[in-house]
């Protein structure tokens, strides 16, 4: 009796360790900034524009592409936000900043048929968001006189948010 119990008690225990091996296996965990993370790094990125006399629109997505904050200057064009928007998404999608997209996928090449995708802006500006090697969002600046000014600024903010990313 006592050795059927034990036998009894053996498989349950291995029966109830293979049970969360599987709900694990059908998972996948994400990390994303906060907003609170995500306006810190877009207003940063604001003020190293303003610091270089640039007008411009800063968008913050998230890892999946989402919007989660915009911020336009008074004297940014119109056109700006959605712009930004648009960096920070094919910056994400793509896995990858825009400056080096543009480079990859100029006329001509073999990859510059992924400038057709929907909302990819092939334009410097663009730069994803890391945090302990995985992508937790993108940021994208524009208004700058070029997409080198763009990415700085687009740089200067995640500089000001990466502490708070790695802790």
């Amino acid at each position: 009796m006592k050795k059927i119990r034990i036998s009894l008690i053996s498989a349950l225990a291995c029966l109830l360790m293979a049970v969360p091996a599987q709900s694990k296996d059908a998972l996948v965990e994400l990390k994303v900034m906060t907003l609170d993370t995500a306006l810190k790094l877009a207003e940063a990125a604001l003020a190293s524009c303003r610091n270089s006399g640039y007008q411009v629109a800063v968008a913050v997505v998230d890892r999946m592409g989402t919007t989660q904050v915009v911020l336009k200057d008074r004297y940014a064009g119109p056109h700006t936000p959605e712009t930004a928007r648009r960096k920070a998404w094919t910056a994400v999608s793509f896995r990858a900043d825009t400056l080096a997209l543009a480079e990859l996928t100029a006329s001509g090449s073999p990859q510059a048929g992924v400038r057709h995708v929907t909302d990819a802006l092939m334009v410097g500006g663009g730069v994803p968001v890391e945090a302990a090697g995985s992508i937790v969002g993108g940021v994208g600046i524009s208004g700058a006189p070029g997409g080198a000014e763009d990415d700085a600024c687009a740089r200067a903010g995640i500089d000001a948010v990466i502490a708070d990313l790695e802790m």
